[in-house]
């Protein structure tokens, strides 16, 4: 089981990745978390070799489902890239999560993820988008050719923002319909203001 993830005073030094196209959509009003929380989807327990779909107005922990479906997969039915749980962003349908947590405006937020796709299905480029407080900050794309169950292909992508105000709201939405979509994992929230100050 993953422990929450506080936010931390560091500079991560990765490129910024983006591909295809995509559209923003509505942020969610929820309450919002102290800190950014289980980026790694390992609460609640999805069944073991298997799956939980969930639907529009549910959550995943902290995260919310805010349009669609997505599946919360369960350890051991594909590879993890952290933990023993990822989110596919389509269940049935194309799916978007969103999590709401405090911030400081002005200060700088960089978010790393880990980025697969479903390879069961559909078509082999995954498409979807990154989002803060509903609008759309990064596309992102994943190849799943020649990926299986048991070799995912991960990649680490990066997107940095601005906060303006005491709450941000970060989602992930997936572009593409059917129910093979691009999954997510090991999403981490970290912060720099500009690295001289502390949390």
């Amino acid at each position: 089981m993953v422990l929450a993830r506080s936010l931390a005073v560091v500079v991560v030094a990765a490129g910024l990745f983006a591909a295809g196209p995509g559209a923003a959509l509505a942020a969610p009003s929820a309450a919002a978390v102290s800190r950014f929380d289980d980026g790694s989807f390992e609460y609640p327990t999805a069944p073991a070799n298997s799956f939980t779909s969930i639907a529009s107005g549910q959550s995943i922990g902290p995260w919310k489902v805010t349009s669609g479906a997505v599946d919360l997969i369960g350890a051991g039915f594909w590879q993890a890239a952290e933990g023993d749980q990822s989110v596919d962003l389509n269940g049935a349908q194309a799916g978007a999560v969103a999590q709401t947590f405090s911030t400081v405006a002005g200060r700088t937020y960089t978010v790393t993820y880990a980025l697969a796709a479903n390879p069961a299905g559909g078509p082999a480029v995954k498409t979807g988008k990154v989002l803060v407080n509903g609008q759309n900050f990064q596309d992102f794309s994943f190849d799943s050719t020649g990926k299986t169950f048991a070799a995912m292909g991960y990649v680490q992508r990066q997107v940095t923002f601005v906060a303006n105000g005491p709450t941000t709201t970060l989602g992930f939405a997936s572009t593409l319909p059917g129910a093979y979509g691009p999954v997510i994992d090991d999403v981490r929230v970290t912060t720099c203001c500009p690295c001289s100050c502390t949390t």
